[in-house]
């Protein structure tokens, strides 16, 4: 199963981190206010950064992972990585 981890940003200018095995519907979901409480008035969202996973345990460590880094610390996280990047797990 490939899992994803990605982090969205919010219309007010914030930043989500989440993960999802099927990150189109998830988005989708977040745009049309099902997905995250925090997204809901929020929105729209718009998809930044992602990385893919061989398994979703590997995604819910990376997302909470980053989930715990600042906001200037996720910043520069997507700039080195660059605008959705794909890094795929060994």
């Amino acid at each position: 199963m490939t899992a994803y981890v990605y982090i969205l940003e919010c219309a007010d200018g914030t930043l989500y981190t989440g993960w999802t095995n099927n990150l189109e519907k998830r988005l989708s979901a977040h745009n049309a206010g099902q997905g995250a409480k925090y997204t809901r008035s929020r929105r729209p969202v718009r998809l930044i950064y992602r990385e893919t996973f061989d398994s979703k345990e590997e995604a819910q460590a990376r997302e909470w992972a980053i989930k715990h880094l600042s906001r200037s610390e996720k910043l520069a996280l997507i700039e080195a990585g660059g605008k959705m990047t794909e890094q795929a797990t060994e």
